[in-house]
């Protein structure tokens, strides 16, 4: 088994299959979001034909929607799999939330909670796509003043609750919408059926990965990440590889990959951030190049799917740096090339 050309291949970082960002996002099950401007990329280069204009097209529509959801953070779902993975995920990320709150000294009673989501809800309604200063004015108008900290916990159980969503897209600012005006409501699928899903999707788009790894990109506990395992049946398989224990789908993608690929990755992708064990594509000495005990990740270059220098995607003019030896400086520049290319289409 070559684990790193087979994730090249199944995270469509190599040959990837998808004409749309939708689809990606729809394949991937759930993609990290934390960086508002590359999350952008993230789809995009995923993609046959890298596209700016596409993505905000699916965003601006609601076919791609921005939530927090898992482990307490952004994540870009598809609108198919929004209302399922709020049914599945949401309890959960409201108990770390207000884990949070309450490591922050922050109490919000259940009246006010109900109160300002009201005024949340209504003001989304009122103007369509609102930003955070809106929801401020809104209030101010109703002479209620609270600090960013608090209404940012206000805006994050309103969208656990599906009470809100992301609206449309702007370069630098997040923006909310009503979710019932955004999302349509689709068929409610038992736990199961949600388990299975999700489970599926995360281990065809990160194949191969563990269990442990799975466990914690979902932030469920063990027991429903072996539920979803077994839920699949003859459609995933486990193979050993130095010592641990992978899972690997019955439609795994294994031809088509090529030596000589650089890939400029956006912080916080899914190509790091779906695995708890890194080490397979990051080498443990470089590791605090590409992100710290914190949980901030920085943009990466991987040279034929090793991790081995870091770029930076808002200059002007071309700057990486090699950490992991030396490379072409020259093939790299090509791939900021096409990076440059997909933010004008």
């Amino acid at each position: 088994m070559n684990p790193i050309a087979i994730r090249l291949l199944n995270q469509q970082l190599i040959v990837p299959q998808f004409d749309n960002p939708t689809d990606v996002v729809s394949y991937m099950g759930a993609m990290q979001a934390q960086e508002y401007r590359m999350m952008r990329w993230a789809v995009a280069m995923r993609t046959r034909k890298p596209s700016l204009k596409a993505f905000k097209e699916a965003f601006d529509k609601g076919e791609i929607i921005r939530l927090h959801l898992m482990r307490g953070t952004w994540q870009l779902v598809s609108a198919h799999d929004y209302w399922s993975m709020i049914d599945v995920f949401s309890p959960k990320a409201i108990a770390v939330t207000k884990g949070w709150m309450s490591s922050n000294k922050i109490s919000i009673p259940d009246d006010e909670l109900m109160r300002i989501r009201d005024i949340l809800a209504q003001t989304a309604t009122d103007l369509g796509s609102v930003t955070k200063e809106d929801f401020v004015y809104a209030l101010a108008e109703r002479d209620i003043r609270m600090d960013d900290h608090r209404l940012s916990y206000h805006i994050r159980m309103a969208e656990l609750s599906g009470i809100l969503c992301s609206g449309d897209l702007l370069p630098h600012k997040a923006t909310y919408a009503l979710t019932a005006n955004k999302v349509k409501q689709n068929e409610k699928m038992d736990r199961d059926e949600v388990l299975l899903n999700i489970t599926y999707k995360y281990f065809q788009s990160r194949q191969p990965a563990t269990l442990e790894d799975y466990v914690w990109w979902s932030g469920l506990n063990i027991s429903d990440c072996r539920k979803g395992i077994a839920l699949l049946g003859n459609h995933i398989s486990m193979e050993k590889y130095k010592g641990r224990e992978f899972y690997l789908t019955d439609n795994c993608r294994t031809r088509g990959f090529r030596k000589g690929n650089f890939l400029l990755i956006p912080p916080y992708d899914e190509y790091l951030i779906s695995y708890k064990s890194r080490d397979i594509v990051l080498p443990p000495e470089h590791r605090h190049r590409a992100h710290n005990n914190s949980g901030i990740f920085q943009p990466i270059i991987a040279y034929d799917g090793i991790i081995c220098g870091n770029w930076s995607p808002f200059r002007e003019d071309f700057q990486a740096e090699c950490f992991n030896g030396e490379f072409n400086m020259e093939e790299v520049k090509k791939t900021w090339k096409a990076y440059l290319r997909y933010k004008q289409r």
